[in-house]
């Protein structure tokens, strides 16, 4: 009976993570829709975009002119450059561009105090009414801005994340895995943001109320997470624009897509002990959602090996069944890690990357456990 249990809890939990909670938003936002009235309603707000850089010569000039083509009034608009210890040509580069007359600005220290302390000093160093953030590898399209800022026109819309594109690389493996899963993810997102709020925003591309700042700790491997969830806790929502388009390339390998995903699992841990009242529902209004979406992910690996191992010890047709499914699943990894081809199928290359994915969420929380937070946010 203990056992019987053990499956058929870790069984509902796994399915309610990947597909109940997805389906309670569809019937949520069909039976409870909450719009954003989007559009721009007497003057235009100020918009200061801050960018962290640290050693980012090979980006930053990229990253500069395509930001200046942004279409968006230029005296309504500022582009501030935090060079977080930068020792490469980073901050000569961003100079030239500050004296072409262009609305570009560059704030420097040294040494070097991490990507949060730079957001930090950035947005108190701004002037628009509107902060939005990106990062120096990304490319915003033109209309990515005024797209971004025709949300706040909803007095109670706090922060609007955009979506990210990814291009396809000529060098990349994971093509296909990454867009199966990039696919479910914005799903998710539009979801939480017809129903109320995003547990989060997409990292290269989301704005703030300048108003509703506040300073992040600087250990902070989540700056996209932990402030938009701050403005959630003041009242306000966080939507997601699907107009408002960032691009980006898709991780090289595997491996470069482990080594981000077990930063980002255990950012999701930091959370929690940055930021307790992110699970009372007094103080977080979305407080189930950011479980569902954020937290719940992190166990599945573990409700994965229970469910596996609880099967072993249970008879009958059903859960021999069962078991010999789960010997299937885990037999086709094994096979996809060994010969590549086979992920050309697309079930296969989506066993492929869910288990190296909750491989990643097990990590991540080994990470956290063992207090090596801060080794991998400077890795990162």
């Amino acid at each position: 009976m203990a056992m019987k249990t053990i499956f058929i809890f870790s069984a509902v939990f796994i399915l309610y993570t990947y597909l109940g909670y997805p389906t309670y938003l569809i019937i949520k936002s069909k039976l409870h829709p909450r719009f954003v009235r989007k559009g721009f309603k007497g003057a235009l707000p100020s918009v200061s975009i801050v960018i962290a850089a640290k050693n980012e010569a090979n980006n930053i000039e990229r990253r500069l002119e395509n930001l200046l083509e942004v279409e968006y009034p230029v005296h309504l608009y500022e582009i501030i450059v935090v060079s977080d210890g930068s020792d490469d040509e980073t901050n000569n580069i961003v100079q030239r561009f500050s004296a072409d007359q262009n609305p570009v600005k560059l704030i420097t220290y040294f040494p070097s105090e991490g990507k949060p302390a730079a957001l930090n000093r950035g947005v108190r160093e701004s002037q628009g009414e509107i902060i939005v953030f990106g990062d120096s590898r990304q490319s915003f399209e033109k209309r990515a801005v005024p797209e971004l800022a025709a949300n706040f026109s909803d007095p109670i819309v706090g922060c609007v994340s955009g979506e990210l594109v990814f291009l396809e690389g000529p060098d990349s493996s994971i093509q296909k895995e990454m867009g199966a899963y990039w696919h479910y993810e914005k799903m998710v997102r539009k979801l939480e943001s017809r129903t109320g709020s995003v547990a989060g925003a997409t990292g290269a591309i989301y704005a703030i109320r300048r108003e509703l700042y506040k300073d992040i700790p600087h250990e902070t491997i989540l700056d996209d997470v932990l402030i938009p969830m701050n403005t959630v806790m003041q009242g306000y929502r966080c939507v997601f624009d699907p107009s408002a388009i960032a691009y980006d390339f898709v991780s090289r390998d595997m491996q470069s897509e482990l080594a981000r995903k077990i930063r980002t699992l255990a950012g999701n841990w930091q959370l929690l002990a940055l930021e307790p009242k992110l699970m009372l529902p007094v103080a977080n209004k979305i407080w189930w959602g950011f479980l569902s979406h954020k937290i719940f992910r992190l166990l599945v690996p573990f409700f994965l090996i229970y469910l596996f191992l609880a099967n072993f010890f249970l008879g009958g047709a059903f859960f021999m069944l069962t078991l010999a499914g789960q010997l299937l699943f885990y037999s086709a990894f094994a096979v996809a890690c060994f010969k590549p081809s086979v992920r050309e199928k697309r079930p296969i290359n989506l066993i492929y990357f869910f288990v190296h994915l909750n491989y990643a969420a097990l990590a991540g929380t080994w990470y956290f456990l063992s207090g090596n937070t801060a080794k991998i946010w400077k890795k990162a």
